[in-house]
């Protein structure tokens, strides 16, 4: 039987950015995979970064890292979280890795000394690796960054016209996400924006098959005949998006737009009957308001950005739907608490504590101020990845080593708890020099971390370049902690527990990447549970 040719979805944007391209093309993944078609999703994106492991998260939201060690856009994690299955670097395009690749061919002399241009070179490689991507896949969705008519998005726009042309448009589509401002003065939503963004993509070459007309309120049904009239676009091919109370809810919505089928028919595959009950019970639980919901602090230093947190929250409320409860997560400040002269009245009416990840020593003092209260007042406490390295901090100035510390802070300090590993020494301030990716990690028999997984070993993934220092590992139990998760050759702690409290837990990785919002992660789960049961 010959192997039917991948099919090829491409998700761009006009008007604006932020509009949910990403929420839209993993959606789209969702509802194609629930169709049992074996699914595949990219970012490409325009930005000159090699990846996204050095831009700011208060600008560009947090970094996702991928199983196999890629640090990417926060789009992944909305792609991992809706089609619930682990991506890779492939997923991951950005134009810097692109532009590096075709010179280091041209210093390598592989264009036996022809001039390189954007068309075809650059073209050309941005071509084959969201081909090599797609590879096996029966489709493969590839979001494009930015939005179109940006001068850095010129060369993407232009490779996946010419991607289309070479494979053949029987076997390519093109979804458009747009934007409908409403008037409030006149009260109507307007579509000239919409208009103008299709005029656009077609005066680069490309005809849109597919429009998704975003909204911030929900537009009448004439406006489709309006969008089709004046975008070439069929109405039945148009699918309306007003702002969800939940972002799992848009699938549903596209669902029942009808847009999956008509992306079937138009690229001509089979299906099955999608199967979605799963996903509406999610989206049940995730739109039920409960009068007296779990208030959790997460006390974070990236306060500029609401998606600088995006896993972690979603991890928080995927686990509290999971409990059938509500929960209510506030923002504190770590900075802030550095200058508090009453930690407990800052900290006062939560429920628990979440302490993110994070680098740099700003906000660090008001995160171990936090872990030290949690820990002298019962009070259920989640650490990732920094959350760990400043609990084990805390737990040695409340012992009482007061100058305990963490290299990264204060490479003074005479009882560093937490330092730098012996192969990144010197590197601290570079990128792509940390332990990324999954790694294994080895669960102590009789832990309340071992029951939470119901396993002996697992794999997370990480993003950090200290560890806790063994030196001070035999102390942990004097100091009110254990080391509860190691590398599988004990050299490296992995995950921590409180003793003789109701929940404290912390790990080196970052749990919330694994996170599923039907399938809440073990500790995220074992966190809202234990704050539950002591409200």
């Amino acid at each position: 039987m010959a192997k039917r040719p991948t099919k090829y979805i491409f998700v761009t944007g006009g008007v604006l950015s932020g509009l949910g391209k990403g929420i839209t093309a993993a959606s789209i993944g969702k509802l194609l995979k629930a169709r049992g078609l074996k699914v595949n999703i990219q970012k490409c994106d325009p930005y000159l970064n090699y990846d996204a492991g050095t831009l700011n998260p208060a600008e560009h939201g947090e970094c996702f890292v991928t199983k196999d060690g890629a640090e990417t856009d926060l789009d992944l994690g909305h792609y991992e979280r809706f089609l619930d299955q682990e991506l890779t670097q492939s997923s991951s395009l950005m134009a810097g890795r692109v532009l590096r690749r075709v010179m280091d061919d041209e210093r390598d002399g592989k264009y036996l000394g022809k001039t390189i241009q954007y068309i075809p070179h650059v073209t050309s490689a941005f071509q084959e690796e969201i081909q090599k991507a797609s590879e096996g896949f029966d489709v493969h969705i590839a979001e494009i960054g930015g939005t179109v008519g940006d001068y850095e998005s010129l060369s993407l726009i232009e490779a996946i016209r010419e991607f289309a042309f070479k494979i053949g448009r029987d076997h390519c589509m093109f979804v458009h996400v747009v934007y409908m401002p409403y008037l409030g003065a006149s009260q109507e939503v307007k579509t000239k924006p919409a208009q103008n963004a299709v005029r656009d993509l077609r005066g680069f070459g490309i005809v849109p098959d597919v429009l998704v007309a975003r909204s911030e309120k929900p537009a009448p049904a004439s406006v489709v005949r309006k969008l089709s009239l004046f975008s070439g676009v069929p109405e039945e091919a148009i699918a309306l998006l007003p702002n969800a109370a939940s972002i799992y809810e848009v699938p549903l919505t596209l669902e029942d737009t009808n847009i999956a089928e008509v992306i079937s028919k138009r690229l001509d595959i089979r299906v099955h009957k999608p199967d979605l009950k799963d996903w509406r019970a999610v989206v049940k639980r995730a739109t039920i308001e409960h009068k007296k919901p779990l208030q959790v602090g997460v006390v974070a230093k990236y306060m500029d950005n609401t998606d600088t947190y995006m896993s972690v929250f979603e991890a928080l409320r995927a686990a509290a739907w999971a409990n059938d409860v509500g929960i209510k997560i506030k923002w504190i400040d770590a900075e802030g608490l550095e200058k508090s002269r009453d930690i407990s009245r800052s900290l006062s009416g939560l429920d628990g504590i979440v302490v993110p990840g994070g680098f740099g020593s700003r906000g660090v003092e008001g995160k171990i101020a936090a872990a030290q209260h949690a820990l002298s007042n019962k009070l259920p406490y989640l650490g990732l990845c920094l959350g760990l390295q400043v609990a084990v901090i805390a737990a040695a100035r409340n012992f009482g080593l007061i100058k305990a510390n963490s290299t990264e802070f204060d490479p003074k300090s005479p009882n560093q708890v937490i330092h730098t590993m012996a192969d990144q020494k010197g590197k601290e301030n570079t990128g792509g020099t940390m332990r990324l990716g999954n790694y294994p990690c080895a669960l102590m028999k009789g832990s309340k971390a071992e029951k939470l997984y119901k396993a002996k070993q697992i794999d997370e993934r990480h993003r950090h370049r200290y560890e806790c220092n063994n030196d001070y590992r035999d102390s942990y139990e004097s100091w009110g902690i254990r080391a509860v998760g190691l590398s599988p050759d004990h050299h490296l702690v992995e995950m921590i527990e409180g003793l003789n409290h109701p929940f404290l837990m912390a790990s080196q990785f970052h749990p919330e990447f694994k996170s599923r919002p039907n399938k809440p992660h073990p500790i995220f789960n074992g966190f809202v549970e234990a704050m539950n049961k002591l409200r």
